[in-house]
């Protein structure tokens, strides 16, 4: 696939064909494209460790138990 390679005068051209109320859209965007193309601090992966997150949960001792509420359909 071949890309078009458009010079600024052509962007400038366009530009001045933007509805005055869309410029703010036209900058956000524009904004928008900067940011995502900054190269950002590259975050390590933290490897995940087997029983990491052993006694954070807690089951009663009746879980298995049935409800209450569904007495009338048992």
């Amino acid at each position: 696939m071949e890309t078009a390679t458009l010079t600024i005068d052509e962007i400038k051209l366009k530009l001045d064909e933007v509805p005055q109320e869309k410029l703010t859209e036209v900058h956000d965007f524009i904004e928008f494209i900067l940011l995502r193309s900054k190269p950002g601090p590259k975050k390590k992966k933290k490897k995940r460790v087997f029983g990491s997150a052993k006694g954070l949960i807690k089951m009663a001792p009746d879980f298995d138990e049935p409800l209450e509420d569904f007495k009338d359909y048992m």
